[in-house]
């Protein structure tokens, strides 16, 4: 080990990660365990009416569920989040359970932040939409928020949330985001069974998003030996059991899921760090698409992420060592064009295997001839500044990525 490898820094504090069947079941206990008494669950309109993914939560929760906020969208508008604040205070809730996706951990953690302010939930917004920014109160004490994640995203061990700072859809949308350690879940419920209901093409695209934030995790400039430990073991996993997925044949039940989820988890432990965030150019890449379409962020890496690798590769080593190995492809012997090949196409083979586009031109709205603002957008994400030292993307070599992809 070279003496750069054992220079580095690491503080991440996780909440409780409970992983396993029946997982929810523990929620009443956990929160009598931290002395907290009422519950509100934050989800979306679909699971807050589909009973075989709200009622074991209900059930989990117990006598100290006060109500169900099933209004949780995508767009994550800061109305939606007032009114889920505005109905905590009401119902003196001092615990949020976030079910499903990201965007119903996102608000729950917005709704969180927005009552650790003296000022009323409104005040608190209509202060950011004017500011441009909204941040937990340097005084406040965020609501506790216990995580069941339903998709692979693998966005829960996370400090941050984003938000859309507008009451709803007649207003001039802003996007933003709001980090502080503090809005780090303080249990996460991975329930198998509740991963099982989830509809197969929201399942793969998400799997996507979670199993690239692996990839990341090893080639960013801020990786960690500890992080390099805990993405290659998710890597494994993921890389075996992702493909499986999307073959229709009950791949999101049994062991496979198991393994699926079990991976989401190490891909993710240690990403998300104040100052030494783990995310890198493929998620920059996707925001670039995110932030001007309504596409997902998990079918728009499934596209890019390739090509996105074969310029790093053409540009650094990237550690490309380390990722042959996590991914299975062999190591001794190879050339690093052959390594780099071999990652490429072990990437191209989970894409393939969750039934996921292959090029731009599949994504709807997205529009070739727009990919200049496209390009402007991904050179100018702060993820830019995560990238492996040596590289430094123009602008021209952005839209030669792009042009790939298409």
């Amino acid at each position: 080990m070279s003496d750069s490898e054992c220079a580095f820094e690491f503080a991440f504090s996780p909440g409780k990660i409970v992983c396993e069947r029946g997982a929810v079941a523990g929620i009443g206990d956990e929160l009598a365990r931290r002395g907290l008494g009422r519950a509100l669950v934050v989800c979306g309109s679909t699971v807050g009416s589909t009973p075989e993914v709200v009622d074991p939560v209900r059930n989990g929760v117990g006598d100290r569920l006060v109500g169900v906020f099933a209004e949780t969208t995508p767009e994550k508008y800061l109305g939606r989040a007032v009114e889920g604040a505005r109905l905590a205070d009401e119902e003196h809730v001092d615990a949020l359970v976030a079910l499903g996706g990201g965007s119903s951990l996102d608000v729950a953690k917005v709704i969180a932040a927005l009552r650790s302010h003296e000022e009323s939930p409104e005040e608190v917004a209509a202060a950011a939409i004017e500011s441009g920014d909204l941040s937990v109160s340097a005084n406040g004490t965020p609501t506790p928020v216990f995580a069941v994640p339903t998709t692979l995203a693998g966005a829960d061990l996370s400090t941050v949330a984003g938000v859309t700072l507008a009451m709803g859809p007649d207003d001039e949308p802003i996007g933003s985001s709001i980090g502080d350690a503090r809005l780090m879940p303080t249990a996460l419920f991975y329930d198998i069974d509740l991963f099982a209901t989830t509809p197969e093409s929201v399942l793969t695209a998400s799997a996507m998003n979670g199993f690239d934030k692996g990839l990341e995790a090893l080639y960013t400039r801020n990786a960690t030996p500890i992080t390099d430990g805990t993405a290659m073991r998710g890597l494994r996993l993921l890389r075996s059991s992702l493909p499986a997925l999307g073959a229709g044949d009950g791949g999101q039940n049994g062991e496979n899921l198991a393994q699926a989820v079990t991976g989401t988890v190490l891909v993710q432990y240690g990403v998300s760090t104040p100052g030494q965030f783990k995310l890198s150019l493929v998620h920059a890449f996707g925001h670039g698409f995110t932030r001007n379409y309504d596409v997902h962020q998990g079918r728009v890496h499934a596209v890019v992420a390739p090509h996105v690798l074969r310029y790093l590769f053409d540009s650094v080593d990237a550690r490309r060592e380390l990722l042959a190995e996590a991914l299975g492809v062999q190591v001794e012997g190879q050339t690093d064009d052959e390594l780099a090949e071999g990652i490429v196409d072990a990437v191209v083979d989970v894409r393939d295997g969750l039934g996921l586009p292959s090029r731009l031109r599949e994504l709807g709205e997205v529009r070739r001839e727009e990919f200049s603002v496209v390009a402007d957008t991904i050179a100018n994400d702060n993820l830019m500044t995560t990238v492996p030292p040596g590289l430094d993307p123009t602008k021209e070599e952005i839209l030669a990525v792009l042009n790939a992809a298409w």
